[in-house]
């Protein structure tokens, strides 16, 4: 039969074989449709273009297009699902098509079904009792009831539906107890778990039974699986019962394979919730030691296993357990899990498979766990990556220094000692230019400036431009630079960028390039600051202004249409007028030195019932340059929410300058403007945010310094005296002293997301108006299309789009009228959530008055976590309003009639005169 069908293709495709007649042809094609092999389905389908091409009769295309449509009919009905999840007579068809007699046409009803449970409670409540009577009628065969079980995973839509749907998974389950049957019912029951969220510990009950007592693989794997997926989703509903019995059932299985599994469960369980369950007290009960637990015993059992797995998963649990619990005599697991983190290190640094690098990058996360929650053992840590990092492979080396740069992040004390081991190992690697040297050499140059805290010293630095020279790759010495600029190492990062700048081959590559050497610079240029030292706080402010008026001219330069580098254009135009307002305050300052209040200051004062006035100009300076801040803080938080894409330490950058700006605007109005009413305790919880860099770390630094500062002196002497200027100086001194950090969104961006709009009616020129009547309301259509890049929702999801329809009139033409207010304006807004990132909403605007109105769409976005961010697009029409022709002829009637009376009262006057 499979001989004869592909002879009927061939001689169909013309391969020299005897052609077949319409009718044939057409039954050959239908013999393929209905074919239990799919690439014999495709390949009829993709035959029947041809087939028209050759008979194009009316008669025959029908009777294809029937036979195709009967193919797709239910089975694109599926597809649709998500957009026509409501519709009635899809749902009828689907529950036609399941008593259908065509084995094609109940599986695609069956897929169909699948589809709108999932999406529709009223189809789901509907279905389901025919699903159930064909699940346990005698007449439907057993593969067709395979495939109907999983359905019954989608009726969690309320908890009655939820409930007769575990009953009958539990009958299944019990009447039912053939391998295949038992693992389909199961797995659906723990899917329906999940979703319904009622009976997930019965459910974690019914796993854990047939994992310790069904003797089939097969069925303890899917048990394993299962818990997987629910210690994942729910481990708040784990009891202490559910972690004994797993434990028991690790210790005293002879597979590995399912040892694995298990252990993988536990290690999940012990990053959660879960592990204070499993040792927490339970009044009137004494609670077992950590260290003498079941689950212990296993993890030490399993931290030296020749299997890398279970050894990986054994250390995870130990190291989860140490950082968990609060008790201090756990020495020995301490000791245990660092012992076992080394051994493993040793085992997989060495080793370059992909299955040792997967065992590697979790006992490396484990380290830096273990560095972060019991900081004394930090120490060993570091020095047993440093021993080992000598001798590793190169791909291991990466991780290795990926670490080491986590844990220096989170213990900066660590860091000088890194730095000699380090550079020895630098000046020994990259004599080859592979792929994993350059990537080694980025890495070990990354954990050198963050080991280095500071400024690189004269000796680092030629280390590594020494290193560097002799690579050949541009690409390396850029990503470099770009470490260095968000590391704070400007002088560094300035030096590389100068070297690649006759490397690129691209105009714009170059002013990019050129613009990072001046931000570089200017930066550099504001480590000279001291404290105490005005005037040469001033110079170096102004030099630093001046690289950067450069750097954003060549930045300018490099936008193109496609990449209009709008994020870093605005960071940088903010950080110029940052700077520009720190310089005029320090003048501010300065002026009351320069420029002391005159004598008659005092009297002025009385005279305008404002003590303030009697410190001269400088109040009103003061003013001006608090609200100058608070414009900048405004502004900078207007770049947050446009910075949908950034990633989170770019977004906590921007907090930060933003919380520079009204720390200084907070401090000019607790010193000087209004000491009595200032308040701090707004600002108290400042330092108590947990850093997650050195740079952010600093700055909080500076951040309770100054507010320290500023409240000892707020309400002690009475404003202005020189003591309070020399407290805002230092405060802006110590900001700038802190290097600024470049973060990725600068140089990269991982996430894209764009939002395009369509308006009807929409005019053929965009500068010509749409005519619209003014006793008429237009009916204005908005559609959209939500873009995404390679990596859609990498940082944050789109939960709902927000458009804004306001209008504004440009010109009016005509009498003026006596028009109701509400009819005067258009302000609107609608929130809608795309369906496969199309969305689609309708607007009723009013144009009363006669003229020409400007109409704006803008687009805003709202998150997951209910964040409302202004990404655009701003779209712009004109609608030009019309007088209707009834009330114009009206008005002419009117003025028709008014015109001899008009006359006949100017004759009257001019006989009376």
């Amino acid at each position: 039969m499979a001989s004869n069908s592909t002879k009927s293709f061939l001689a169909d495709a013309g391969y020299g074989e005897q052609e077949l007649d319409a009718n044939s042809a057409l039954m050959e094609l239908d013999k393929g449709l209905r074919s239990g092999k799919l690439g014999e389905q495709c390949e009829a389908v993709v035959r029947f273009p041809r087939l028209f091409q050759k008979y194009p009769f009316p008669i025959l295309i029908n009777s294809a297009f029937l036979k195709l449509a009967d193919v797709f009919r239910v089975g694109m009905l599926g597809s649709l699902a998500s957009i026509i999840p409501e519709r009635k007579n899809a749902h009828h068809s689907i529950r036609q098509s399941l008593d259908s007699h065509d084995n094609v046409e109940v599986e695609a009803a069956v897929f169909a079904a699948a589809n709108f449970s999932a999406q529709s409670k009223d189809f789901a409540v509907g279905i389901c009792n025919k699903i159930s009577e064909m699940i346990q009628g005698l007449a439907t065969p057993v593969d067709l009831k395979l495939k109907l079980i999983p359905i019954l995973q989608h009726m969690h839509h309320d908890a009655i539906l939820a409930s007769s749907a575990r009953q009958l998974l539990q009958q299944l389950v019990t009447s039912y107890p053939s391998t295949k049957m038992v693992i389909v019912s199961l797995h659906t029951f723990t899917l329906l778990a999940a979703s319904s969220l009622v009976d997930t510990p019965k459910q974690i009950q019914l796993l854990l039974q047939y994992l310790k007592n069904d003797p089939r693989k097969a069925v303890k794997r899917l048990a394993i699986q299962d818990l997987k997926l629910l210690a994942n989703k729910t481990p708040h509903t784990w009891s202490k019962e559910n972690i004994q019995a797993l434990c028991e059932c690790a210790l005293q299985t002879p597979y590995d394979s399912l040892k694995l599994g298990m252990l993988s469960v536990l290690s999940t369980l012990s990053g959660t919730i879960a592990i204070k369950h499993y040792f927490s007290i339970v009044p009137g009960n004494v609670s077992s030691s950590p260290r003498s637990s079941d689950l212990v015993k296993l993890a030490q059992e399993c931290c030296y296993h020749n299997n890398r797995g279970i050894a990986a998963h054994g250390v995870r649990v130990l190291t989860n357990i140490t950082v968990s619990c609060q008790e201090k005599d756990l020495l020995a697991l301490e000791q245990d899990a660092v012992f076992g983190l080394e051994s493993l290190l040793v085992l997989c640094s060495q080793d370059d498979s992909p299955g040792a690098q997967a065992t590697l990058k979790i006992a490396l996360n484990c380290m830096v766990k273990l560095a972060k929650g019991r900081p004394h053992l930090s120490q060993s840590v570091v020095e047993t990556l440093l021993t080992q990092l000598h001798s590793a492979q190169d791909a291991a080396r990466i991780l290795m220094c990926h670490c080491l740069a986590a844990i220096a992040m989170q213990l900066p004390v660590l860091g000088d000692g890194m730095l000699g081991d380090l550079m020895e190992l630098y000046k020994v690697i990259g004599r080859s230019a592979t792929d994993k040297q350059q990537e080694l050499l980025v890495s070990l140059a990354t954990v050198i400036f963050v080991a280095s805290q500071k400024a690189l010293s004269v000796e680092v630095k030629a280390v590594i431009k020494q290193q560097l020279e002799s690579v050949s790759n541009g690409w390396t010495v850029y990503r470099i630079a770009r470490q260095a600029s968000r590391m704070g190492n400007h002088d560094m990062a300035k030096e590389l960028y100068q070297s690649l700048l006759t490397q690129v081959a691209s105009e714009h590559f170059y002013f990019w390039l050129n613009s990072l050497k001046e931000f570089s610079h200017a930066e550099q240029c504001l480590t000279g600051l001291q404290e105490e030292n005005y005037s040469s706080a001033l110079s170096c402010i102004a030099e630093s202004l001046k690289f950067y008026h450069k750097g954003i001219a060549s930045l300018t330069a490099a936008s193109t249409p496609l990449n209009p580098l709008s994020f870093q254009c605005e960071f940088v135009k903010l950080r110029i007028d940052l700077l520009q307002a720190f310089s005029q305050l320090i003048c501010t300052c300065n002026s009351l030195k320069t420029s002391p209040p005159p004598a008659i200051a005092t009297t002025i004062a009385m005279t305008l019932g404002n003590d303030l006035q009697r410190c001269g100009r400088i109040s009103n300076q003061m003013k001006q340059s608090m609200e100058e801040f608070r414009s900048l803080a405004s502004r900078y938080g207007d770049l947050y929410q446009a910075s949908f894409d950034a990633d989170s330490a770019t977004l906590r950058n921007v907090e930060l300058q933003q919380q520079s700006c009204l720390l200084i605007s907070h401090a000019i109005e607790a010193l000087i403007l209004d000491p009595e009413s200032a308040s701090f305790q707004e600002y108290g919880s400042t330092g108590t945010a947990h850093a997650d860099s050195e740079y952010e770390r600093r700055m909080m630094s500076v951040y309770n310094h100054v507010l320290e500062e500023v409240e000892s002196l707020n309400r002690k002497y009475t404003p202005v005296s020189y003591m309070h200027t020399a407290c805002l100086c230092n405060a802006i001194i110590a900001l700038l002293k802190v290097p600024l950090s470049f973060q990725r969104y600068f140089f990269q961006k991982l996430q894209s997301t764009s939002i395009k709009l369509a308006l009807s009616p929409s005019p053929r020129n965009p500068a010509e108006p749409i005519a619209v009547q003014n006793n008429q309301q237009l009916a204005l259509k908005v559609e959209g299309v939500v873009q995404h890049g390679s990596k859609p929702g990498l940082f944050r999801k789109i939960q709902s789009v927000c458009l804004n329809v306001s209008s504004t009139l440009q010109s009016k033409s005509g009498q003026d009228y006596k028009i109701p207010i509400d009819n005067m304006t258009n302000e609107m807004e609608q929130r809608v959530e795309p369906h496969n990132d199309y969305f689609s909403t309708q607007f009723l605007l009013n144009f009363a008055i006669l003229g020409t109105h400007n109409i704006t769409v803008e687009s805003s976005v709202k998150d997951a976590n209910g964040i409302v961010w202004k990404t655009g697009p701003r779209t712009t029409i004109f609608v030009k309003s019309l007088e209707d022709p009834y009330s114009q002829q009206i008005r002419l009637q009117q003025q028709q009639a008014q015109q001899p009376l008009q006359q006949q009262q100017q004759r009257n006057a001019y006989t009376r005169f």
